[in-house]
């Protein structure tokens, strides 16, 4: 089965510069095995990535023995959908490129939620 995106059309890469996803194939799948759920195509921030790191989910430091270069602001990035979750009930929650998010979403975050949060080139001045 293919998967879809909050719109019920087929999920589209969110990122392959840094590779992400649960199964490090770009897009945000997800299936029984990913307990964490990385269905949240993200464009980081650097509020993001702090907060994210003061909660114990360091992402923005790099870890070689993992090929992992860290996440930058202005990178798109699977993340975890109860991490969002969280952030955004902080007020650290980063844009969705919602083309690329993973329709599972769906059953924690209401549709306007997420089309408020949505990635616009012209929001990233």
């Amino acid at each position: 089965m293919k998967s879809k995106n909050i719109f019920g059309e087929p999920l589209i890469e969110c990122s392959s510069k840094p590779l992400t996803g649960f199964f490090r194939d770009g897009c945000c799948k997800t299936n029984e095995q990913d307990t964490g759920e990385h269905t949240v195509c993200i464009i980081a921030s650097e509020e993001f990535l702090h907060f994210s790191k003061s909660v114990g989910n360091d992402l923005s430091t790099p870890i070689p023995q993992y090929e992992f270069e860290g996440v930058k602001p202005g990178d798109r990035w699977c993340l975890c959908a109860k991490r969002w979750i969280e952030a955004y009930r902080n007020g650290f929650a980063p844009k969705i490129v919602l083309e690329a998010t993973n329709e599972t979403l769906l059953e924690y975050v209401a549709m306007d939620v997420l089309i408020s949060f949505a990635y616009r080139k012209e929001t990233q001045n």
